[in-house]
């Protein structure tokens, strides 16, 4: 095999990397076993949750209850959870079977070796370590083209280092945003690829899949057709790149809306693939193709003109066809439902009301990656100095989304990883040629702009009281999470440990639950029982009512639950959720039950039960 020269970063960066052609089993051989250290890390650091089979998330949850459901027989295009809101037909979820596929092609594989149970619990170890690899793949080959062998082995690395990315691809952790970054990350390769076609789309199926598994991914498909659009409007060599993938970007999302949605739901959603985004993708197709076709004498100035009359076409037709995406994807929401639910989800929450901590590690890194895409930028020549312009420019504008809504942080965080590992290089190399004191001042540089959190948090953690639960590596907790008694914290539905906790109930005959949103996924999971709503919007109808049972005084509380014919009645006293409810409204159903004053039309279930899930059945 071919010896791999192991340059300075700086200098592999300056030159274009190393070629991936004939030198395969190097690239192979800085991969692998960064892969298997990351993922060893991440299974090693949550053997805790493994072993007791938590969700770091509701929404994890209930994308286990959906492949349950489809591989039960349900229909590849219904995707409605039929288990919440019975008695309205259930909830029609704007999920993707595109995320649904690998976690049940895992199941089928592993279960006659493993059967059910044991399946899934590997599909949801598996999966996102599957994810990670993925991600983990595309960015070091783009590292390898860049910045050479120790480049790549960094850039590996650092994904370990990036809490808001770790978050996403945690073991256990089934949700759809991993794949997110994946998609995204593959667009990104495409702005690398010399043959402008391909790896246009490339991006544009990418963003497709992206957009076909949430429209989250819509502002990342615009920052991507606005990095297209100014190679067209500077007549660079890639200035076709933006008919590639805008035509690329249509296609693929009318190919995979037909494929995974089916044409039996033709309405005009805010938050899903509908008419309307296909409509408005293939206009600005159609007319991106055109401009770049005719327009290719045009001066600059004609060129913005053009674009941004095809921008206003194509959002005076969105906003035309669908008036009431005005208001966001959203829209369904009552104002007790947002207020009470959605404006305390943190992740969905901008950088301003995080912790400070978690905005640190959000907002730090990134800055640092910029000065080090300034530096790749000044330092390089042609085609790579374009290509570390055109990343910055992704990068900005996916730290500008996470900026806005932090739980996008995710993508930004990974993208930070390739030029953060090319300052890391440069700065260790300057470390090593320096006297103590300044060796120690680059090694605290270097601390600073990978993990500027890890004092704070080691801190946290040893100053630690109490019983306190952690979701993965950060937790931000939503206002009101001082328990309704005693100055215990409370973090998340972990410490409801419904898969120990929910036996009693799981013993109990079917009914209907009226039940914390959060802990209703689990439930469901975990016992054969149907629930009102969970934390999913497009139950918002059955939300509001939850939210007011739960906050109403006794009597009007009983009346909505008979009026909904529910059974039971299930809360985690350590949730957010709970506290929140008692906080709000301490005479209010959830308070008095948190406090130890049950109704008499409430009786807890027989036998011995588990103090983490508090059930009550209804007796009249």
């Amino acid at each position: 095999m071919k010896q791999v020269p192991l340059k300075p970063a700086g200098d592999q960066a300056s030159r274009g990397g190393l070629p991936l052609a004939g030198q395969w089993p190097a690239f192979l051989a800085r991969l692998i076993p960064a892969f298997l250290l990351v993922a060893a890390l991440l299974l090693l650091t949550n053997i805790r949750a493994i072993i007791e089979h938590r969700f770091p998330d509701p929404d994890d949850a209930l994308r286990l209850l959906e492949v349950r459901d489809w591989l039960g027989g349900q229909g590849w295009f219904d995707l409605t959870q039929h288990r919440l809101d019975p008695l309205h037909g259930g909830v029609v979820m704007h999920w993707s079977r595109l995320v649904d596929m690998p976690l049940a092609g895992t199941i089928l594989l592993l279960r006659p070796l493993l059967g059910a149970d044991g399946a899934e619990l590997a599909a949801r170890i598996l999966v996102p370590m599957l994810t990670l690899g993925v991600v983990m793949a595309l960015l070091a080959r783009i590292a390898w083209l860049r910045l050479g062998a120790r480049g790549t082995t960094m850039t590996c690395l650092l994904l370990m280092m990036s809490p808001p990315f770790v978050t996403q691809i945690l073991p256990m952790r089934i949700d759809h945003h991993g794949w997110q970054v994946a998609c995204a990350v593959l667009a990104l390769s495409g702005l690398l690829a010399r043959r402008i076609a391909l790896g246009a789309w490339l991006a544009g199926l990418g963003m497709a899949a992206s957009l076909e598994i949430s429209v989250e991914g819509l502002p990342l498909a615009a920052i991507f057709a606005a990095v297209g659009a100014l190679r067209w409007f500077r007549n660079e060599p890639g200035r076709f790149w933006l008919a590639h993938y805008m035509a690329a970007l249509a296609s693929g999302s009318l190919l995979l809306f037909s494929l995974l949605r089916g044409f039996g739901d033709l309405a005009q959603h805010c938050d899903q693939m509908s008419p309307v985004q296909l409509t408005v993708l293939s206009v600005a197709a159609l007319g991106s193709v055109a401009a770049t076709a005719l327009g290719q004498r045009w001066p600059i100035w004609g060129r913005v003109v053009v674009l941004g009359a095809l921008g206003a076409v194509a959002g005076a037709l969105y906003l035309g066809m669908a008036p009431q995406c005005r208001s966001g994807s959203f829209d369904m929401l009552s104002p007790t439902v947002r207020h009470m639910w959605y404006d305390q989800v943190a992740e969905g929450l901008p950088i301003w009301q995080q912790f400070p901590v978690w905005s640190l590690q959000i907002c730090l890194p990134p800055l640092f990656a910029f000065f080090s895409l300034w530096c790749l930028i000044r330092e390089g020549h042609g085609a790579m100095r374009l290509f570390w312009r055109d990343y910055a420019l992704v990068l900005a504008g996916a730290q500008a989304v996470a900026l806005l809504v932090v739980r996008a942080a995710s993508l930004s965080s990974a993208l930070t990883a390739i030029p953060l590992a090319w300052l890391v290089l440069r700065w260790f190399n300057r470390a090593q040629d320096s006297a103590v004191l300044p060796r120690i001042g680059w090694f605290v540089a270097i601390a600073l702009a990978v993990e500027p959190s890890a004092p704070f948090t080691l801190y946290g953690q040893s100053s630690q009281q109490g019983n306190t639960e952690r979701t993965g590596i950060y937790t931000n907790r939503p206002p009101g999470t001082e328990a309704a008694s005693g100055n215990q914290l409370v973090w998340s539905v972990w410490t409801c440990h419904i898969d120990e906790s929910a036996h009693a109930l799981s013993e109990q005959p079917s009914g209907l639950i009226l039940a914390g949103l959060d802990i209703a996924p689990e439930l469901l999971v975990a016992t054969h029982h149907t629930a009102l709503a969970s934390g999913h919007h497009r139950g918002a109808r059955a939300m509001d009512t939850v939210i007011h049972a739960f906050l109403s005084p006794l009597n009007q509380a009983h009346a909505i639950i008979r009026g909904q014919k529910a059974q039971y009645v299930a809360l985690c006293p350590l949730t957010a959720e709970s506290a929140i409810y008692a906080r709000v409204a301490p005479q209010g159903l959830a308070g008095q039950l948190l406090a130890g004053h049950v109704p008499g039309w409430l009786a807890p279930l027989p036998g011995p039960q588990d103090a983490r899930l508090k059930v009550w059945r209804v007796v009249r």
